[in-house]
């Protein structure tokens, strides 16, 4: 993945509006190694490193909104970039982790 990916914003939303919206059906897709992954992540999210997401971004389903996660929102902002390019409808959760731990969203470690 380039660098444009990173130096552009893409379409935001805090942790709590992810919450939401996951209610209302749309799918974290978690770009963090698997490392990360295995020690905590969202219930039911699809863990697409942001490393293989070029070459995988064809197995994410075309009628749903995404929303990318890491740790920090940095991985996943040019996450949602590369997504928005492929025509994916995806946006990406801000602070992440971070801020989804804060909000007091599910975790699991399997």
């Amino acid at each position: 993945m380039s660098l444009r990916h990173y130096f552009r914003r893409p379409p935001a939303v805090s942790a709590a509006e992810a919450i939401r919206l996951v209610a209302d059906g749309a799918l974290v897709v978690d770009v963090r190694r698997a490392f990360e992954w295995n020690r905590t992540h969202i219930p039911d999210a699809v863990h697409i490193p942001l490393e293989v997401l070029p070459e995988r971004c064809p197995e994410l389903p075309e009628d749903r909104l995404l929303i990318t996660f890491c740790t920090g929102g940095i991985r996943s902002a040019g996450a949602a970039n590369l997504l928005v390019e492929n025509g994916f409808e995806a946006v990406n959760m801000s602070r992440g982790l971070i801020d989804w731990r804060a909000a007091g969203g599910p975790l699991t470690t399997r």
